[in-house]
């Protein structure tokens, strides 16, 4: 019997949202969130830039975008699952309930570290990485997670 297409294929898109503040280097910003994936899902990535005010009027840029390219998204989950330590999988793996909703799983990772290209889960001033999988449950999403690497 042949897998279907569609089923070897199960993530639909990666939304990607990060805060540029007025004391960062945006185009630092844009680097460590570029950091996190493959070279050639990034290569033509375009960052959509919205302008805001912090909570003192300081100027606050939000970057937001989408990885669509359905063939190489499994190599992003793939090289994040290869470049996490093993403590943040082990931390994911006991949260994960709290990443997961409506087939979704929800990421957030350290600037600074993404920088440096070290991937590493944190709440604070994340970036956030939103991947969407086709028709997936809950649990179906976190047996994917597992295989790509993700969680132990």
């Amino acid at each position: 019997m042949q897998k279907s297409t569609e089923n070897s294929k199960p993530i639909g898109y990666i939304d990607i949202r990060v805060f540029s503040h007025a004391t960062e280097n945006q185009t630092k910003v844009e680097t460590a969130t570029k950091n996190l994936f493959p070279a050639e899902l990034t290569e033509e990535l375009v960052f959509q830039k919205n302008a805001l005010s912090g909570h003192h009027s300081n100027p606050i840029i939000m970057l937001t975008a989408q990885l669509k390219e359905r063939k190489l998204l499994p190599s992003a989950l793939q090289k994040l699952g290869a470049n996490l330590s093993t403590l943040d999988k082990e931390q994911l793996n006991e949260e994960i309930k709290l990443h997961l909703e409506k087939g979704n799983l929800y990421l957030r990772f350290d600037k600074q570290a993404a920088f440096m290209g070290q991937p590493k889960l944190a709440q604070n001033d994340p970036i956030h990485v939103k991947v969407h999988f086709k028709d997936k449950t809950n649990d179906e999403v976190a047996e994917l997670a597992k295989q790509y690497g993700l969680l132990p």
